[in-house]
């Protein structure tokens, strides 16, 4: 099983700019999901007014896009076990505890207890209001380590362009 694992993080490593590039760009989903959930439900809730509601083929658009928060979780979380392995710092703890604080979000307080506690479709009678703006909130933990991300994404882009181009100017 050891060298299993051992084989893993040799792969991962030697992957890292493309395992990097992934994990951002499944996570950059979330921000159209961030953005429904804002300009609909948040909006809505505040000042009476949707500005992005969808129905329809769209309405699943949106809750596949929602979903591919999972791989994105996972993946994510790989690079920051992957960094903390390197050796410990708080960084890559503080963001490994935001990105999977989205776990409560996913599978406690699912978008459809927001949704209907905010817009008031149906009301829960066992789950507060106040925890939906929570759920809200938990949600937007996600922008740190997306930022974060992403960066790291083209940083590692970069670099192996930089040196593919040098390589290409030592022929």
């Amino acid at each position: 099983m050891r060298d299993i694992v051992h084989r893993f993080w040799v792969w991962y490593e030697r992957n890292l700019v493309l395992n990097t590039s992934i994990a951002a760009g499944l996570f950059l989903w979330q921000l159209v999901h961030l953005f429904w959930l804002f300009t609909n439900v948040v909006l809505l809730r505040l000042f009476g007014e949707s500005y992005f509601n969808l129905s329809g083929t769209w309405e699943y658009v949106i809750i596949f896009v929602d979903y591919t928060e999972i791989p994105a979780i996972l993946s994510v979380s790989l690079l920051y076990i992957n960094d903390l392995r390197k050796g410990f710092r708080w960084k890559p703890v503080w963001f490994l505890l935001l990105l999977n604080s989205q776990w409560l979000h996913l599978f406690w307080l699912t978008d459809e207890f927001v949704v209907s506690q905010l817009i008031g479709s149906v009301r829960n009678p066992f789950l507060p209001l106040w925890l939906a703006w929570i759920a809200i909130g938990v949600d937007y933990l996600e922008l740190p380590v997306m930022y974060d991300i992403t960066k790291k994404a083209i940083d590692g882009i970069k670099k192996k362009l930089s040196k593919q181009k040098s390589a290409q100017g030592k022929s």
